[in-house]
């Protein structure tokens, strides 16, 4: 801000809230919210749409219909024609009634009111459907509304979200809800996109644009889990994603090691069904996994909550599945490694439940489990299985990655230090130089400041 007094030098977004501050501290104007909306004209020239309860009378001019006549439904005997007009105009069985308070002839209003108006309330309606007193029960909507959380695309978050907004609020206001707020979390999720084959740009996908997939063939190719499992797996779900007909392979690969990771190891997961992990006991190999296993649960339930990031979720089952393949497991291996491929293959196939239930299921019941995979508790980190007896440690040199060292996780600061200086590629780049400083961060990196 130039030329303000007081304000001179404040960026102008914090110097805004100065002069609110200034001008409300001195009675002289008051903070408000603009919404930058003209007037809502919600007559629609449609079928679908609720009628706008008005009678047209030659002598009365507009009288609203009693409400002891309502709701007006629509007809169905309309004919849909390119007129311009509503169809309605076009069904005398409709238009034709009489009027509510002269009782001579009239017509209804044929025009019927914007779909907005419907989907600015609709969430109230769904807990008392089939209530015929009241639009909505109050009592209901306190006690599980506001609605915990709304996930639509990105061209709702400007009108149908602000008008219920409206709605809500006015409804409060008139004491018939105990919120004004209907929503109290939005996610809003991209869109699905193809590459055109005819100029080589990503388009949405859409009827218009006739490159549409259909999810029939696909399920009938691949199975409902698979088409499921790469849909979410294709990107971030806050961001438009690009479809691939060969990426539903990978899905497919996957589901199918799975299932044949299972098949393989049969009467290994069945012997090991009454075993228990035990840390002590394990090899460097079975802790690996071991560990693999509850890092995977953290990461996962972490990328599921809150965040909706499925497709890191997946991307982390798919890296156990490679740990599980790398440890070498059959009917002579000991108790400790058949324990520890059954804890993994029972967390995987928790875990991958909610992307592939119906492989999850059969997975599931041949480990001998019941109830359903859906009824099953959620698995849990054990803290004990994250620590490490060593870890690997980034070495830079002014700043650059030049090595890494693996160190005991419990290592002195001087141990690390000694290490990471003994390394080959770190001495070659400080050869004939003089070491300044060496900051050590434990258990993650260390930089080597040499001049």
């Amino acid at each position: 801000m130039v030329a303000s007094g007081p304000f001179d030098g404040t960026p102008n977004r914090e110097g805004i809230h100065q002069v609110i501050q200034y001008l409300e501290a001195n009675g002289m104007g008051e903070a408000d919210v603009n919404y930058r909306l003209r007037d809502w004209l919600i007559s629609r020239q449609r079928y679908w749409g609720a009628p706008i309860p008005i009678v047209h009378c030659p002598s009365c001019g507009t009288v609203p219909v009693p409400e002891s006549d309502l709701p007006v439904r629509l007809p169905e005997d309309v004919e849909f024609k390119p007129t311009g007009e509503s169809p309605l105009t076009a069904s005398d069985a409709f238009m034709q009634t009489t009027c509510p308070r002269c009782g001579e002839a009239a017509r209804r209003e044929s025009d019927t009111m914007d779909t907005f108006v419907d989907s600015s309330w609709y969430f109230l309606r769904y807990l008392s459907p089939h209530d015929e007193t009241q639009a909505f029960d109050p009592a209901l909507c306190n006690r599980w509304l506001p609605v915990d959380q709304y996930i639509g695309g990105v061209e709702h978050a400007i009108l149908h979200l602000l008008y219920a907004r409206f709605f809500t609020k006015a409804l409060h206001d008139f004491g018939l809800l105990g919120f004004d707020e209907p929503f109290a979390h939005l996610f809003t999720q991209g869109m699905i996109c193809k590459r055109s084959e005819k100029d080589g740009q990503l388009y949405k996908m859409s009827k218009s644009k006739g490159n549409v997939v259909s999810p029939d063939n696909l399920i009938r190719d691949y199975g409902s889990d698979t088409v499921r499992l790469y849909t979410l797996f294709i990107g971030p779900p806050e961001k438009d994603a690009e479809w691939n007909d060969r990426g539903i392979e990978g899905a497919a690969r996957f589901l199918k090691r799975l299932w044949r990771r299972h098949v393989e190891h049969r009467d290994v997961l069945a012997a090991a069904a009454d075993l228990a992990c035990d840390p002590a006991r394990m090899d460097r190999a079975e802790r690996d996994l071991f560990r693999k296993v509850h890092e995977t649960i953290a990461r996962v339930t972490r990328d599921m909550e809150g965040a909706f990031h499925f497709n890191a979720a997946i991307a982390q089952i798919m890296e156990l599945g490679n740990a599980i393949d790398g440890v070498t497991v059959d009917e002579n291996a000991g108790e400790q490694r058949k324990a520890v491929f059954r804890a993994a293959m029972e967390a995987t196939i928790l875990l991958v439940s909610p992307f592939a239930p119906h492989i999850a299921e059969e997975l599931w019941q041949e480990l001998g489990h019941t109830p359903s995979v859906l009824q099953a508790p959620w698995p849990e980190v054990d803290p004990a299985a994250l620590e490490r007896d060593e870890v690997n440690v980034v070495v830079q040199v002014n700043g650059k990655v030049r090595g890494h060292v693996t160190v005991a996780a419990d290592a002195a600061r001087e141990d690390v230090e000694a290490a990471a200086l003994a390394e080959g590629s770190v001495r070659k780049h400080i050869a004939g130089k003089t070491v300044r400083k060496v900051i050590v961060v434990p258990g993650k990196l260390v930089n080597v400041a040499a001049s």
